[in-house]
């Protein structure tokens, strides 16, 4: 073993034991389940770019054999989210700004087409997303009551997915989610900045009361306020966090 790569595996030891146990659901595979894991503590920035995350520790930690962290990091290498280096180490990847761009631009363009497609939903189908979109809502403004974060950082996620789903593109969901790996981790060191997550409150409730009102224009209107702010902030963060970024 040379000796750069045991001083990677002695820091991807004391990185991990600051990590979240995983209680595994053994009726089902337990790779997407590390996966999820792990990508969502890279998302929420608790894994800083440059991490080591050795196989053989992180099935240690997780109480699984190899193959499912293989599998686990090999997704997460799809996404952008680690650097594989076969033979020598897997680390997590710095922050590309040139991905999250085109994801934002991704995003903004399914979203305009699906608020308009929510509005001319059937009544049934309409009142049902109002009330999960509501409940939604309710749980952001929770959350920044608690100044909670990660639960308002879930709850805005959920808040979009339930109007891919309303839409009858899910897939397309899973699609802007694989690409926003980047994106979604610059929003989540803006989080704390003050005022931030009162906006993405305001802003939610604008959207949410143009579908109500079924007025399509206003909807892709508040929309496009919402999301125009999620990039203003890189060079900010690029100053605050130099080493972060690609």
């Amino acid at each position: 073993m040379s000796r750069r790569t045991a001083s990677l595996e002695s820091a991807a030891m004391t990185e991990l034991a600051t990590l979240p146990a995983l209680r595994l659901d053994r009726s089902r595979q337990a790779a997407p389940q590390v996966f999820e894991a792990l990508r969502e503590l890279i998302v929420s920035v608790m894994l800083e770019p440059g991490t080591v995350l050795a196989r053989a520790e992180l099935a240690e930690h997780y109480g699984v054999s190899q193959t499912p962290i293989r599998d686990a990091l090999t997704r997460l290498g799809e996404e952008g989210l680690v650097d594989i280096y076969p033979q020598h180490a897997t680390v997590v990847s710095r922050i590309d700004t040139g991905a999250a761009l085109q994801a934002h631009f991704l995003r903004r363009a399914i979203e305009l087409e699906i608020l308009v497609t929510v509005c001319g939903l059937p009544e049934r189908a309409h009142a049902a997303l109002m009330d999960s979109l509501e409940a939604l809502l309710a749980q952001q403004k929770a959350a920044v009551r608690r100044t909670d974060f990660n639960a308002l950082a879930a709850a805005d996620q959920s808040f979009h997915q339930a109007m891919y789903e309303a839409a009858g593109v899910p897939a397309l969901w899973d699609l802007v989610r694989q690409r926003s790996g980047h994106v979604d981790r610059l929003r989540r060191l803006n989080l704390p900045a003050r005022g931030k997550a009162q906006a993405i409150v305001a802003d939610h409730e604008a959207i949410l009361a143009a579908l109500q009102a079924r007025d399509a224009p206003g909807a892709c209107q508040a929309l496009r306020k919402h999301l125009a702010g999620t990039l203003s902030f890189v060079d900010k963060v690029r100053q605050e966090y130099p080493d972060w970024m690609a």
